[in-house]
């Protein structure tokens, strides 16, 4: 390249660059290593993982079994490198999972219409709300206190920086269920959503219902949130809310760290043309057979951004794409088969956490996730007992709740068996 640039040395091709941005030594990084050692590196690092460590941490992000079929399929090279599906006459494949994957949400969520996926929960939740800001043309948002706290700080970013104002609706500290009276309280003419998680945060089962009329009644939309997907196949979707948002982490993707995961909006059929995002739709090709193609999404939501709708405008399509091979394989009686274990291990897990001393926090209805104190035992005693039993515990409440200083937030799924639970139970002894 030097050569090519008529000049003799790296110090030639930055002589442009005034002194005091020039760096005047090596960078401190370590030196270069063979493939060898690379591969021996990584394999000490996977060593250190905390391989069969039962887990009962959730808090929007929850271990699954994934069915091994899974892979196989979703890492076909058709799906794995196949790009935004614009050409329809050559994206056949790629459409079909996600028209499959629209039909999937809208039966879990009982809405008329859900689009080709989002970034994630966290992004879905924000989208949502300047959704209905559009449908109502107002500019006030009401969030439930008990909506997972990064997907609210998620939203306040959004609402800042589009003028929005959020405001919060508090929880009643008995049932862990959103406080109605605070609700009544701040719902004026003003209000575009009230939105609400179920379960919520606390893993309580909340009241959607009521939210939704007391919405209606000031002309507001209702927003419903979940987390947990696998819920969806036991609980009564939210047929009363105007849009649906959450994630669906829970079919076949491993929590990962953090991502990447997919998320989920739909809505009623009125409200599509204000949807977000993209939108595959069924058509006929020339020769009058069954075919798809995106619909609906108008290219100023790629070119023109500051006249679109949402400034998503790509998709989680491969990751959607294990969530429906996912559901397919389950089918409807097995998601709900496997929405009854995981109710029934986390009920069995409350009752021995009970019977060893501690206590649930909240008395209302319950999934897989609850909220319990130790009564008088650190949280960070109770963790530190179950790590040395190489178990992971709880989430601490106290950073995001300071009023539940003494509060974990245990979770258990199907994965989890009735030793490790009575394990688990163990170290709230007193």
């Amino acid at each position: 390249m030097l050569a090519s640039l008529g000049m003799g040395s790296a110090e030639e091709l930055f002589s442009h660059l005034p002194a005091d941005v020039r760096l005047d030594r090596p960078l401190d990084i370590p030196s270069g290593k063979s493939e060898y050692e690379i591969i021996q590196y990584f394999n000490d690092l996977a060593a250190q993982n905390a391989n069969g460590y039962p887990s009962f941490l959730g808090a929007g992000v929850y271990r699954h079994f994934r069915p091994v079929v899974v892979d196989p399929l979703a890492t076909r090279s058709e799906f794995l490198t196949a790009y935004t599906p614009y050409q329809a006459e050559i994206s056949q494949g790629v459409l079909t999972t996600i028209f499959e994957f629209q039909t999937m949400v809208t039966q879990l969520t009982g809405m008329d219409v859900a689009n080709a996926s989002m970034y994630d929960g966290s992004t879905a939740v924000p989208e949502a709300g300047m959704m209905a800001a559009r449908i109502t043309r107002r500019d006030k948002l009401l969030v439930a206190r008990t909506v997972h706290p990064e997907y609210r700080e998620v939203l306040n970013t959004y609402g800042r920086h589009q003028t929005l104002p959020v405001e919060t609706v508090a929880y009643d500290a008995e049932s862990g269920q959103l406080d109605l009276d605070d609700l009544d309280a701040k719902l004026d003419r003003e209000t575009a959503a009230v939105i609400v998680q179920s379960p919520n945060f606390f893993g309580v089962v909340d009241q959607t219902r009521e939210a939704a009329e007391m919405a209606h009644r000031y002309g507001a939309l209702l927003v419903v949130i979940f987390t947990e997907a696998v819920s969806l196949g036991l609980l009564e979707p939210g047929c009363e809310a105007d849009i649906v948002a959450g994630e669906m982490q829970s079919f076949a993707h491993p929590p990962s760290y953090g991502g990447p995961f997919v998320g989920v909006l739909a809505t009623r059929q009125k409200y599509v043309r204000q949807m977000p995002g993209r939108l595959v739709g069924e058509t006929v090709d020339s020769e009058g057979n069954r075919a798809f193609c995106l619909t609906l999404a108008t290219r100023e939501q790629h070119i023109r951004r500051a006249k679109a709708t949402s400034n998503i405008c790509t998709n989680q399509a491969l990751i959607a794409l294990m969530a429906t091979i996912c559901m397919s394989v389950f089918g409807k009686q097995g998601l709900r088969e496997l929405a009854e274990q995981n109710l029934s291990k986390s009920h069995y897990l409350a009752d021995q956490i009970g019977r060893n001393g501690g206590r649930r926090v909240f008395s209302g209805p319950f999934f897989n996730e609850f909220v319990v104190s130790a009564n008088g035992v650190e949280v960070a005693e109770v963790n530190r007992r179950a790590l040395d039993e190489k178990i992971i515990g709880g989430l601490a409440l106290k950073k995001f709740y300071p009023e539940l200083q003494d509060a974990l937030l245990v979770c258990a799924t199907e994965v989890n068996n009735r030793d490790e639970m009575d394990r688990y139970a163990a170290q709230f002894s007193g």
